[in-house]
């Protein structure tokens, strides 16, 4: 399953790994927006560095987005208003609008299409309604000039929104590659195909890749999506989530943004294309490896595009991966037990496109020292007892989701013994090679989902995304 946007990208050229005996000055782990974006900050400030990439760029996050660039996020920021201050929360709308507001003028400058288009939090049911109500009056005290209506004119069910008018969309893809070119017009290198399997604990930091080759550096950058190192014990504090989108042609998208309050949200907008814009429909979301069938999830969407969008013929689908934080705050800067040396962004909780940006001028920042006072103030944020009840619960669904598979183990072995015959040969012992976790088969990925931490991992065991660096192990 192939994303729309990376059915479409231009293959990103690749540079040869840096003589181990070199000295970088920044190794950034991932090449996504995160990735791409600080290391275009730093080789534009002077700096030695390479971007190591475990499989190409775009390939997890970013590449399957639906890539959208708004300050008005869904019901994000009353969320973060329910954990903390009104000056936290200002710092993280004044983070993303810088962030937003970057991305724009890289886009303008290189040439990279932008589509303005209005973004809405809308009600599709009664039910609905308060949340948004409240998404709308917190947005305006944090000075977002947002607009309430008591109907959108859009084709499917709603019952009032609030509207921010001039926001952003774009081709993700479009974006990574003219990042990649303009890194290595600033002497930066690229690197795909090299997957980090650890980093030294101890001095200046010794980069392990999976084929033998070592990397040595003075500062080191994990934008992996979950961090591939545990040190900071972040798996313990994000909560993965899964969501999936389609693309149609054959109907007439709104010119907008669109996304629902409630949990099983639907997120709508259009994409232009030759022969006339898509429809992109978004939603149907759920925590990793936490799931009978994701090819339900597909189906979902399926079935409430046709009631809407009557008509619509499906061109791709696909499905994306984000990280919740406690408090709907992001994690940047570095890490605890680092050494002062490595440097994370995390937990970005779908809204990437702004946060990648503000975690990039965050940790660019803090390495050049000249670090903005909203990166001060989100970072010295305290954790609050609703911030310890959502962790305590997020540690609890992880408990609940290992006795389950526990138990799936107990009666069937492992996953893929006994398994129902439309599930493959296995060929692989279906324990995560992270924490151990017991996983499950995503029937539309086919995929091994770890439902403790979010790992995933091929059919035949290498990873596909984090925090696990190693394969799954063969069965004798």
């Amino acid at each position: 399953m192939t994303s729309l946007w990376l059915d479409r990208a231009a293959p990103i050229p690749d540079d040869a790994l840096p003589d181990e005996d070199d000295l970088l000055d920044v190794v950034v782990v991932g090449a996504g927006l995160t990735g791409l974006a600080t290391a275009l900050l730093l080789a534009r400030a002077g700096q030695q560095v390479a971007v190591v990439e475990a499989r190409h760029v775009g390939a997890v996050t970013t590449g399957n987005t639906t890539a959208k660039l708004s300050l008005l996020q869904g019901t994000h920021l009353s969320r973060i208003r329910s954990h903390q201050s009104q000056r936290v929360a200002t710092a993280y709308v004044d983070a993303n609008r810088e962030g937003m507001a970057w991305l724009l003028r890289f886009c303008d400058d290189h040439g990279v299409a932008v589509q303005r288009r209005p973004a809405a939090t809308y009600a599709a049911t009664q039910d609905e309604r308060p949340d948004v109500e409240e998404e709308h009056r917190v947005a305006s005290s944090l000075g977002l000039p947002v607009q309430w209506h008591d109907r959108l004119d859009v084709p499917f069910p709603n019952v009032g929104g609030t509207v921010l008018a001039e926001q952003a969309q774009f081709d993700p893809m479009h974006v990574l590659a003219a990042l990649a070119e303009q890194l290595r017009v600033h002497g930066g290198t690229l690197h795909q195909g090299h997957r980090v399997r650890s980093v030294s604990r101890r001095g200046m930091p010794t980069v392990s890749l999976a084929g033998g080759e070592t990397l040595r550096t003075e500062n080191v950058v994990i934008a992996t999506g979950t961090p591939i190192l545990d040190r900071g014990l972040y798996f313990a504090k994000l909560e993965p989530q899964r969501s999936y989108a389609l693309a149609f042609r054959g109907v007439e998208p709104p010119e907008g943004m669109y996304l629902s309050a409630g949990s099983d949200s639907r997120s709508v907008r259009d994409v232009p294309a030759e022969g006339g814009p898509l429809l992109l429909v978004g939603g149907s979301g759920h925590v990793v490896g936490r799931m009978r069938s994701a090819i339900a999830h597909y189906d979902t969407l399926r079935d409430w595009t046709q009631t809407h969008f009557p008509g619509a013929v499906e061109t791709h689908h696909w499905s994306a991966q984000d990280y919740q934080s406690h408090d709907g705050i992001p994690y940047m800067g570095a890490l605890p037990r680092g050494g002062g040396r490595i440097y994370v962004a995390t937990g970005y909780e779908k809204w990437g496109m702004t946060n990648a940006v503000a975690a990039a001028r965050t940790i660019s920042a803090q390495m050049l020292g000249q670090k903005p006072s909203w990166a001060t103030t989100l970072g010295r944020r305290v954790t609050g007892p609703a911030g310890v009840a959502e962790i305590l619960k997020t540690n609890a669904g992880v408990g609940v989701a290992q006795i389950g598979g526990l138990a799936r183990a107990v009666r069937n072995r492992l996953p893929g013994a006994d398994a129902p015959a439309t599930d493959p040969p296995c060929t692989v012992v279906g324990v995560c090679t992270h924490l151990g976790g017991v996983l499950r088969w995503n029937d539309a990925e086919e995929s091994w989902d770890c439902p403790l931490h979010g790992s995933r991992f091929t059919a035949d065991g290498e990873v596909l995304e984090g925090p696990a660096t190693r394969p799954l192990r063969r069965r004798s």
